[in-house]
C-alpha cells in the first residue's frame, strides 16, 4: 500500500480541526476579543455603586447680595417740543389804507392793545350823521308821545315814531360797527412774532396783518405710548429737558382720548410756567413723566441676564442653595444702576458668576465684597 505524504496528511488534519470549530458556533476566540466577550454586563445597581464610588464635582462658588428695596416712581420718557399756549394770525376786517401800526416783531403787547388802524375816510361822519338821526328820532317820539296822551294824535301814529327811532339806532350801530372794523387789537397778551405788512400800504379784507404767540405758560406736546397712558394723569408733575440741558418743571395739562392712527400713541400737553418768555416754542425737549411710586431695587446693569427661554431677568440663590431666575421689571435707567421691578424681597441676587450657572444648580453662594459691589458700581457709571 502506497504511503501517504505528510503535508497531505497535515492537510487533512486542518480541514478536520476547522470543521470541528465551526460545528462549535463560537467565533470570537482570537485575541483580546475572546477575553472581553467572556466578561459579564454589569447590572444598573453594580453601575449605580460605580457612579457614587466616583468623586462629585464641587459646586461653583458665586458671589450674591441682598439689595436695599426702595420706592421708585416709574419714569417714562418721550419726546416733544415747545410750542405757544396761544397763537393767532390777525387778519384784517375791511380794506384800506394803513393810518398807523404801532407794534414791531417782538414787542409785547396786553389784551385790547392796537395793532393798526386804518385810514377811517367818511366812515367817522357816517357815525356822526348817524347820532343825529338818533337825537331827531328821540325827540319826535316825545313830542308823538305827549299829542297821542292829550287825545290830538292817533295811537298808529305813536308807533311809527317807536318804529323810527329803532331803525335810527340801528343805523348808528352799523355805523359803528363799520368804523370799528378799521382798528386791529390784540386778543390776548403775548409777543408780536410776525408783522407782515407796512405802515402806508393798502391790505384787503381779510389781509394777514401779524401773528402774536403767547407763551406764558409754553407748552410740550409729545406722544404717551398705550401702556404706558395708564400710569399717568391730568394734573401729574412732568418734568422736560430742552436740547439746551436747562430741565424744567410743569404739568400735565391735556391727555389725548384719542390715538393716533398710524402709531397708535396718546398726544399729551405739559405746561411749563415761563413768565419772561425765555422758552421759545419750537424746542426740542425729552418729556419725563412719573407713575405711582412701587417697590424697587437699584442693580448694576451687568447682573441683568437672560433665561433658557431669552426672557431678560436676574439670578438668584434659593434657601438650598440652587439657582432661580426671576423676570424682572425696568422701571429706571438712572446713572448708577437700573431700577428693577418684581423681585421678591427675599431673594438673594447673584451678582458675580450668574453667566456661569444655569436653573437648578447646586452652587456655593458667598455674600460680595464691598470692593466688589463698588467695582460693579464704578463700572456701571462709567457705562452712562
Amino acid at each position: 500500500m502506497a504511503k501517504f505524504k505528510f503535508h497531505k496528511i497535515a492537510a487533512v488534519a486542518v480541514l478536520i480541526g476547522f470543521a470541528a470549530w465551526m460545528g462549535t458556533g463560537k467565533f470570537s476566540s482570537v485575541g483580546s476579543a475572546s477575553a472581553e466577550s467572556d466578561k459579564a454586563v454589569p447590572t444598573a445597581e453594580q453601575q449605580a455603586a460605580k457612579n457614587a464610588e466616583q468623586p462629585k464635582a464641587a459646586p461653583r462658588t458665586v458671589a450674591v447680595i441682598t439689595p436695599p428695596r426702595s420706592q421708585h416712581a416709574r419714569a417714562i420718557r418721550i419726546s416733544g417740543q415747545t410750542e405757544a399756549d396761544k397763537r393767532a394770525v390777525l387778519a384784517t376786517r375791511a380794506a384800506g389804507i394803513i393810518r398807523e401800526l404801532p407794534v414791531k416783531e417782538g414787542d409785547h403787547v396786553k389784551v385790547g392793545d392796537l395793532i393798526l388802524q386804518l385810514d377811517a375816510e367818511d366812515k367817522p361822519a357816517m357815525v356822526a350823521m348817524a347820532e343825529q338821526v338818533v337825537k331827531q328820532r328821540e325827540a319826535e317820539l316825545d313830542a308823538s308821545r305827549r299829542l297821542t296822551k292829550s287825545g290830538a294824535q292817533a295811537m298808529l301814529q305813536l308807533d311809527t315814531a317807536i318804529s323810527n327811532l329803532a331803525t335810527a339806532k340801528s343805523s348808528l350801530e352799523a355805523a359803528r360797527a363799520d368804523l370799528e372794523r378799521n382798528r386791529i387789537l390784540a386778543p390776548f397778551t403775548g409777543i408780536v412774532d410776525n408783522v407782515a405788512v407796512e405802515l402806508g400800504s393798502s391790505v384787503i379784507q381779510g389781509g394777514e396783518i401779524a401773528t402774536l404767540i403767547s407763551l406764558d405758560p409754553v407748552l410740550v406736546k409729545g406722544e404717551i405710548g398705550e401702556r404706558d397712558l395708564r400710569h399717568i394723569k391730568m394734573g401729574d408733575s412732568a418734568e422736560a429737558l430742552l436740547v439746551n440741558g436747562e430741565t424744567v418743571t410743569g404739568t400735565v395739562r391735556y391727555i389725548s382720548r384719542e390715538a393716533t392712527a398710524a402709531t397708535r400713541t396718546f398726544r399729551i400737553e405739559v405746561a411749563i410756567p415761563n413768565p419772561d418768555d425765555r422758552i421759545p416754542a419750537g424746542m426740542t425737549a425729552e418729556i419725563t413723566l412719573r407713575a405711582v411710586p412701587s417697590e424697587a431695587v437699584i442693580l448694576p446693569r451687568s447682573v441683568v441676564t437672560l433665561s433658557a427661554n431669552g426672557d431678560l431677568g436676574i439670578r438668584a440663590v434659593d434657601k438650598d442653595s440652587k439657582v432661580t431666575f426671576f423676570p424682572i421689571d425696568l422701571l429706571d435707567d438712572l446713572p448708577k444702576g437700573l431700577v428693577l421691578g418684581g423681585i421678591p424681597s427675599d431673594a438673594r441676587i447673584i451678582v458675580a458668576g450668574q453667566d456661569l450657572v444655569k436653573e437648578g444648580d447646586v452652587v456655593k453662594p458667598v455674600d460680595a465684597s464691598i470692593e466688589l459691589v463698588k467695582k460693579l458700581a464704578g463700572d456701571t457709571a462709567g457705562t452712562n
